[in-house]
């Protein structure tokens, strides 16, 4: 019933977080097979895209940063957000770094997560935990023949743990996620499991990073209607380049490699005859190629103030108006450090009657900071 709503939201969009307790027991075995796993788990893609599965809110951003730079952006290292979505950028620099973020989506919506990372000790390793959360608000309750019963609520939560194991090859890193889900509408509920694994090249005296993350393997323990769904699995590859000269980093991801073709037709670009007969435009090979991509531009990385573009190839293509401008697509932003607080805003859109705001406010909770590992 909830991934009836999910995908309702997500059609009107696109067509539209301190975990102490964890023993080291766990950590060396994760050590171990955590590679394994992501060896596994890469062969298991199938097709699928969001709006089709249950569980979809795992698939949206709720980082400004992130949203800010197309909204998938992979390859943030430092960012405290950035673990949500790939775990093998989990670092020593993360320590004591804490973020909350919060989205003021479309109608009475609203999105929000939590991030904190703590490090044990150097043989242990750095532990990043998450929360996020939809609030979907209110609907209108109603009984078999239409009368109306009073309002109910629905929501999604998730509460995640990750981990990262540098490997014997310089500038490799591994990480995993684990998610624990529920969902709740009215007084139904459901529950489920899932991983994320990611790898990442990172070498700090090169100005590129490569990263491949797999998201969202997991199982609905948990059905509303003992149906069991699908969960929103993503295979995606990002990578970001800075230049040498130019206080600008680039970012690229191509998502949805578990699918090809992810195009859906965009009824603004119909075509009706004399006759009646309605017609869409032909969605070509290259076309469906480019709504693989999202590019992020950052202007002044490093800086205290920061400005970020991006753009989402396939939201824009499949929110555009033919006869109106509606800057689909387009996202923006900037970052703003004062001491030991980043403010961090993003500006996008999902739907022409409304704008899509998103803030982060990064804390940093320790007194002196750490040097990279």
């Amino acid at each position: 019933m909830l991934s009836f709503f999910v995908s309702i939201q997500y059609k009107i969009s696109i067509n539209n977080y301190v975990i102490t307790y964890i023993s080291s027991f766990f950590v060396h075995r994760m050590r171990k097979r955590i590679l394994i796993l992501f060896l596994i788990t890469s062969t298991i893609g199938f097709a699928q895209v969001g709006g089709e599965r249950i569980f979809n809110f795992l698939n949206v951003s709720t980082s400004a940063r992130q949203s800010a730079l197309g909204g998938e952006t992979l390859t943030l290292i430092n960012d405290i957000n950035q673990p949500l979505w790939n775990p093998s950028l989990i670092n020593v620099e993360l320590d004591n770094q804490a973020s909350l973020s919060y989205v003021d989506f479309l109608a009475d919506i609203s999105y929000g997560s939590f991030s904190i990372a703590h490090l044990f000790n150097r043989r242990l390793g750095t532990i990043h935990a998450g929360v996020t959360y939809v609030n979907y608000g209110k609907f209108i309750a109603a009984d078999e023949d239409g009368t109306e019963t009073g309002t109910f609520k629905a929501r999604d939560l998730a509460f995640q743990v990750g981990y990262s194991y540098t490997l014997p090859w310089e500038g490799f890193v591994v990480g995993a996620n684990l998610k624990f889900i529920s969902s709740s509408i009215e007084n139904f509920t459901s529950g489920g499991i899932a991983a994320d694994i990611g790898l990442t090249y990172y070498n700090e005296f090169k100005p590129y990073i490569f990263t491949a993350v797999i998201r969202n393997v997991g199982y609905q323990t948990d059905a509303f209607d003992e149906v069991r769904e699908k969960l929103p699995l993503e295979i995606a590859f990002g990578a970001s380049y800075r230049l040498e000269n130019v206080p600008l980093q680039w970012h690229l991801t191509i998502n949805n490699l578990q699918k090809w073709n992810v195009s859906v037709e965009n009824p603004s670009d119909s075509q009706t005859t004399i006759g009646g007969d309605t017609t869409n435009d032909k969605i070509t090979f290259l076309d469906n190629t480019f709504r693989h991509l999202v590019i992020g531009a950052e202007f002044f990385p490093d800086k205290g103030f920061n400005l970020r573009l991006g753009y989402n190839f396939r939201r824009g293509r499949e929110l555009r108006l033919t006869e109106s401008r509606s800057f689909s697509g387009i996202t923006a932003g900037f970052g703003l450090k004062m001491g030991r607080l980043k403010f961090n805003y993003a500006f996008s859109k999902f739907h022409p009657a409304s704008n899509t705001n998103t803030f982060s406010l990064n804390i940093d909770l320790a007194k002196t900071g750490l040097k990279k590992y």
